[in-house]
């Protein structure tokens, strides 16, 4: 399950990277659609991870950890 989570975070922030990458290096005849591509992938990413950590903690793959309430 960590390792999941772990590798989407990962890929989020590669997404974002190709990103800043393209358009740091952009030329006058470059496409500006990949980089707008590479966003959108890293905001589906994103969603989808979202969705799976609600998703697994409905199913009790996972368990909240936090502070405890109440003091």
């Amino acid at each position: 399950m960590k390792t999941a989570i772990v590798a989407t975070l990962v890929l989020i922030i590669a997404a974002l990277g190709a990103a800043g990458v393209r358009m740091l290096r952009r030329r006058d005849g470059d496409d500006p659609r990949r980089m707008a591509r590479a966003l959108t992938v890293r905001v589906g990413l994103s969603i989808a991870l979202f969705l799976f950590i609600l998703l697994a903690w409905q199913l009790g793959w996972i368990q909240p950890s936090g502070l405890p309430t109440g003091r």
